[in-house]
């Protein structure tokens, strides 16, 4: 989906390795030799890697992941940085950026890495201690395509737009249960990367202690809730070069529901869309193209 020869708009999902996909984003049985990352790049130009958040990137499975997604040369991943830099912060050493650095090297060596998400959870506020250790931090990673996502209000401020316009940082334009303190929804590009994440409306779930990754994401919007949310894409696009929307209410595959939707409404082109989903979400005929996709990508 191409805004104008400079604006790119990319559509796709956060993670791709979910049990709850079998049988509903994945075809079961599986046809031999099935590779879910290949399966989703025909359908998807950008997957967000999520496993970099809880363990550092491995170079041999990026240079793997790489490989596998080959085919399609619009592909692009985005990859989280590590929860030791963002929800940790105490104790981070010089190892722990070498080391993530080294394992993401061969995405960015190979032209596909559209930014590195530093997600920060609802705690970290815009206080002088964080601010201070935001800006350490971007230093560190400077020679990456950067995104901030920060969750609590207080970070909706002119200031810190323009500190990161000023260092070529992008903000991470969010969707969340809409409670007391959280950030409300914006449309903000400050760098040539535009970000946008939709994590759902589970609100009864989101704080809840004992709610599981399931549980809290287990959300499918309607089309009417996401017109909106794609004339906020646009939006971003028109100020970045490439923007990134990725959908991560992925329980039982309504992330990809949702992702094929928007990149419908985006594009205003009917897409292609894996038959067993449909089976699942049998709204999706409705944005379907005509010759339905064998799912299969050049890999096989």
């Amino acid at each position: 989906m191409i805004i104008n020869i400079e604006h790119k708009i990319y559509v796709g999902t956060a993670g791709w390795s979910y049990p709850d996909w079998e049988g509903i984003v994945y075809p079961q049985p599986k046809p031999v030799s099935f590779d879910p990352l290949s399966y989703l790049a025909n359908y998807f130009d950008v997957i967000e890697i999520n496993s970099t958040f809880y363990r550092p990137p491995n170079k041999r499975n990026s240079e793997n992941w790489v490989r596998r997604v080959e085919f399609n040369e619009n592909f692009k991943f985005t990859a989280k940085l590590h929860q030791k830099f963002t929800h940790e912060r105490e104790g981070v050493t010089d190892g722990d950026e070498k080391l993530f650095k080294d394992g993401i090297e061969p995405i960015y060596n190979a032209g596909k890495l559209g930014g590195i998400l530093m997600q920060f959870p609802w705690s970290f506020k815009f206080i002088p201690e964080n601010s201070q250790y935001l800006k350490k931090l971007i230093y560190k990673f400077h020679e990456y395509p950067m995104v901030i996502e920060v969750r609590h209000v207080s970070w909706d401020n002119e200031l810190m737009y323009e500190y990161l316009r000023e260092k070529g940082v992008g903000f991470c334009n969010i969707d969340q249960p809409k409670m007391r303190s959280q950030l409300a929804p914006t449309e903000k590009a400050t760098s040539n990367v535009g970000y946008i994440r939709l994590h759902g409306q589970n609100i009864e779930n989101w704080f809840k202690e004992d709610a599981g990754r399931e549980e809290r994401y287990d959300y499918l919007y309607s089309m009417e809730e996401l017109a909106p949310w794609v004339q906020r894409i646009l939006a971003v696009a028109k100020e970045a070069k490439e923007t990134y929307a990725i959908a991560n209410n992925h329980f039982r595959g309504k992330a990809a529901t949702n992702a094929l939707q928007l990149k419908f409404m985006v594009s205003e082109n009917k897409v292609d869309i894996p038959e067993s989903l449909k089976n699942v979400y049998p709204q999706l005929s409705e944005i379907e193209k005509a010759e339905p996709k064998s799912g299969q990508g050049t890999l096989f």
